[in-house]
């Protein structure tokens, strides 16, 4: 009979990944949502993305229930019987709130309901998704950053969901040192950096916003900020590695590419989308002009100190103990484009658009 992982916040974009990968591995899954209204077909959803075998099993494989990190209702059901937990759910929002505890109190209080719940079920292993953002922000860019490093929460340079991912995952680790050695549970941390790839919906989360916006010309040029990159497909790959490997217990693992500029990722859609009708902004965006368009816009106050830093990691843990290969930059940034134009969230540039 096959093992059931839970993989919690079912309707996200990295855990519709996770199971996909899952039940095609041979495993059943159970997913948690705030409210099962909203995820009225997410079966049929994920069915033309699994192999075919699985398909003609997919009502009786994957299982919805309702668990909402800011409740303990639910959370004991969703996890009983399970083996392995991928905690994917937490705050991803298009825009940043005004008020930071919106995002900090849901991602660290749900995080500990999730493992207070597997502790008590039994479970053996959780892998917790956390983030680039709770290793390398709030400080200076001066050094090649590894998973001994966390973001400063104090830095006024730091935004709220910087903060929410760096306190979750701390305070993970300290409920996981509460336990003490005689636990059976065990925790594993995966580090995406900003994740592109495939979209399965006319839905996209803000981590594909900067390629929607190129897409569609909303931006004048493209300002000097430089990301850690990541496939989808590659991230919920190393969650399922985490789960499986022994040594991977009590380890946290960046996963990404090595720090790549805004402007290449312009240069491959131009490269790719101009010849089809798309107007592709690809010049560097001044500074000064990124500076003065602050002063009106929060969200670019937040990115203002991050024009011209550099951001060195070191992915090689991942790779070396995980196995983990992953997709190049033109390969998700093209995926990423080709689903958002797919499913409606760019216009496609047919002839008689232009």
């Amino acid at each position: 009979m096959p093992e059931t992982v839970l993989v919690t916040g079912g309707t996200g974009f990295i855990a519709q990944h996770c199971m996909i990968q899952l039940l095609d591995a041979g495993y059943d899954v159970r997913t948690t949502v705030r409210s099962v209204a909203r995820a009225t077909g997410l079966t049929a959803l994920l069915a033309p993305h699994v192999g075919e075998s699985v398909r003609s099993q997919i009502d009786r494989r994957l299982v919805v229930v309702e668990a909402d990190l800011t409740s303990d209702a639910g959370w004991d059901e969703a996890v009983a019987g399970c083996r392995f937990v991928l905690h994917v759910a937490s705050p991803l929002p298009l825009a940043m709130p005004k008020d930071e505890s919106d995002l900090i109190v849901p991602a660290r209080d749900g995080s500990l309901r999730v493992l207070e719940a597997s502790q008590r079920a039994g479970v053996q292993r959780v892998v917790l998704t956390s983030s680039i953002a709770a290793i390398g922000y709030g400080r200076e860019r001066d050094h090649l950053f590894t998973e001994e490093d966390w973001s400063n929460v104090d830095s006024p340079s730091i935004d709220a969901y910087a903060k929410s991912k760096t306190l979750a995952e701390r305070a993970a680790w300290e409920f996981m040192r509460s336990l003490g050695p005689s636990s059976r549970m065990d925790l594993v941390v995966i580090n995406p950096g900003l994740v592109l790839g495939p979209l399965l919906a006319g839905e996209w989360s803000s981590s594909g916003e900067a390629i929607k916006k190129i897409l569609d010309r909303k931006v004048p040029g493209i300002p000097d900020l430089v990301f850690p990159l990541i496939d989808v497909r590659d991230v919920a790959a190393a969650h399922l590695a985490a789960m499986t490997t022994r040594s991977a217990a009590g380890q946290r693992y960046i996963c990404a590419l090595d720090a790549v500029p805004l402007r290449e990722i312009a240069l491959i859609l131009a490269r790719h989308y101009g010849p089809l009708g798309y107007k592709i902004p690809t010049r560097r965006l001044p500074k000064f002009l990124l500076r003065l368009a602050a002063l009106f816009d929060h969200d670019l106050r937040l990115v203002v100190s991050e024009i011209g830093q550099p951001f060195l990691i070191d992915s090689s843990k991942i790779r070396r103990e995980l196995g983990l290969s992953p997709r190049d930059v033109k390969e998700m940034t093209l995926s990423t484009a080709d689903s958002m134009i797919r499913y409606g969230v760019v216009r496609d540039r047919t002839p008689a658009d232009q």
